[in-house]
């Protein structure tokens, strides 16, 4: 991971106004030392990502311990959203059990119990399919969405590895998004992860997420479709990449990547 202050100073460069806290301790879970950090940059809080085990009830208690650091720290640095995924509880995201009907419905317990958490630190929830996490296929999305009302984050790259049409599940499904991520991704390595093929940090490693409009997401017809529904939430642009750990990519491929995204998304917003 590259330092804060670089990612941070990059951000507020390219224009970015707020961003999500990032993995666990990478930003200050400090309250005034995340305020003053994010601040020095002209940065403001969006929320955050907490993966937690949902569907194990011997294992709910602690879950709730969790979520309620979280919703702390995020509540804190004056986030608006916490956004879940159910995480299988094991290393990695490419071995993903099944689950049981009985922890199917201990996942959607959990799920509702977390968002009262949430709600009491002033913080809405939102539930993430997300690879390698109990909810990640198709028809794990819609049976979630049949049995549960948390709304969705509709991260438009993992919903695609996972074999769902974002743009088709925006359109029937718009009044379930609550937050967005923006990702695209090569389709011919999204089908090897979905395969089984393919491991996931593989995958990234050989350039499955590229900058919006470079891949085969249709980002801006997502967008538009949203926006003609109503939405009113955020854009988490999420550029995901993985560098060579001995530097030789250099430091400026994201700052490139992300310019290149934004630049995409200005011709989309100009076209609303």
């Amino acid at each position: 991971m590259l330092p804060v202050d670089l990612v941070l100073s990059q951000m507020s460069e390219l224009g970015l106004t707020a961003t999500e806290l990032g993995p666990p301790a990478y930003l200050p879970e400090d309250p005034a030392v995340l305020r003053e950090t994010l601040s020095g940059h002209e940065l403001t809080l969006v929320g955050g990502f907490l993966a937690v085990v949902l569907h194990d009830a011997g294992r709910t208690e602690e879950t709730l311990r969790e979520a309620e650091h979280s919703a702390k720290v995020l509540a804190a640095g004056g986030a608006e959203v916490l956004v879940l995924a159910a995480a299988t509880g094991l290393d990695g995201y490419d071995e993903r059990p099944q689950l049981t009907d009985g922890e199917w419905t201990t996942l959607i317990s959990t799920c509702a119990a977390i968002r009262e958490v949430a709600a009491r630190h002033g913080l809405s929830t939102v539930l993430h399919p997300h690879v390698g996490t109990h909810v990640e296929r198709g028809p794990e999305v819609e049976r979630f969405l049949l049995d549960s009302d948390l709304p969705l984050c509709l991260d438009t790259g993992h919903l695609l590895i996972g074999g769902t049409d974002p743009v088709e599940l925006a359109k029937r499904h718009a009044a379930r998004i609550s937050h967005v991520h923006l990702k695209d991704v090569r389709a011919e390595i999204a089908d090897e992860v979905r395969s089984g093929r393919l491991g996931y940090a593989d995958a990234v490693a050989q350039g499955m997420y590229v900058p919006l409009g470079d891949g085969d997401v249709a980002v801006g017809a997502i967008v538009r479709s949203l926006h003609e529904a109503g939405y009113e939430g955020w854009y988490v642009l999420e550029q995901d990449t993985a560098l060579a750990e001995d530097g030789t990519e250099g430091d400026s491929k994201p700052l490139r990547d992300t310019a290149r995204s934004i630049a995409y998304l200005d011709t989309v917003v100009r076209d609303l």
